[in-house]
């Protein structure tokens, strides 16, 4: 197969031809369909995330049609079409694998990292982490929901019925959950970079996005940086007390909220129902 490959850290990536791997006893083989290209692509390729001992087929958002299964895979039948995400394995085992927090297990494997990506004809990938596509999406449509999608609606879900939503820096994380959180009833900010290149995004979200949003941003982005009006809705201590790595305890369900998405932060600023904790 063909499949472009990175050598190491800082280094062009190279189009080479590799053997198809055997799928293991839980994995499943799947010829690409399409795999969008993620700012963490370019983090690997940069080599700003830890480095790795071997080389690397990046791309994590990965549509694709099952060819061959493992032996003890039982979702998904030849032919059909999957998503795979970033989050590629698990242990299965520890705290945060048994309650449902995946992300942060120890013993994490990370698609287009650890094990090799979708910039390439074929891929393997393991069947507990595969998931039925959309319907109705093409595969370069649903490709950019395993990443960009994905981290935005999750930090939209978290900040659940807050009164207003902030959104500063605008990458393909916040572009695609400002199209979600556009219906619902709060208030939405964006504040993209500030200067040229943010004037410049807010003209283009207010373009694909029939002007509903970018005209109020463009004019905060003007008056001064964001992120510390953000900063003061939103504060570490704050964060600490509700984000759900540090809940301890029914009062932690408080807000204000911040949470990450890669190059874009979504922030939520509700009325706390918890008292303070000393």
């Amino acid at each position: 197969m063909r499949a472009m490959q990175l050598a190491g850290p800082g280094k062009p990536l190279r189009l080479v031809v590799r053997e198809i791997g055997e799928p293991d006893p839980g994995q499943h083989l799947l010829r690409l369909l399409a795999c969008g290209v993620c700012r963490t692509d370019l983090h690997i390729v940069d080599g700003e995330l830890p480095r790795l001992d071997r080389t690397v087929i990046p791309g994590h958002e990965i549509v694709g049609e099952v060819i061959e299964r493992g032996a003890r895979v039982e979702r998904f039948g030849i032919g059909e079409r999957v998503v795979v995400p970033w989050l590629g394995s698990t242990c299965g085992d520890r705290r945060y694998c048994r309650t449902g927090r995946e992300n942060p297990c120890d013993g994490a494997r990370f698609t287009g990292y650890h094990i090799d990506g979708g910039y390439a004809e074929f891929a393997l990938a393991d069947a507990r982490y595969c998931f039925a596509p959309p319907e109705g999406y093409a595969p370069a449509e649903a490709a950019p929901l395993l990443c960009a999608g994905l981290i935005g609606y999750r930090a939209l879900s978290i900040a659940r019925d807050a009164q207003s939503l902030g959104i500063y820096g605008f990458g393909a994380a916040a572009h695609i959950v400002a199209q979600v959180a556009l219906p619902r009833p709060q208030a939405l900010r964006v504040h993209p970079p500030r200067g040229r290149r943010g004037t410049a995004l807010c003209a283009r979200s207010r373009s694909s996005l029939g002007g509903r949003i970018g005209r109020r941003s463009a004019r905060t982005a003007r008056r001064g940086d964001p992120r510390s009006r953000i900063s003061r809705a939103a504060t570490a201590r704050n964060f600490s007390r509700s984000h759900p790595r540090f809940r301890s305890g029914p009062r932690s369900r408080s807000f204000p909220l911040s949470a990450r998405t890669k190059r874009s932060r979504v922030c939520a600023r509700a009325a706390s129902t918890a008292p303070p904790r000393s």
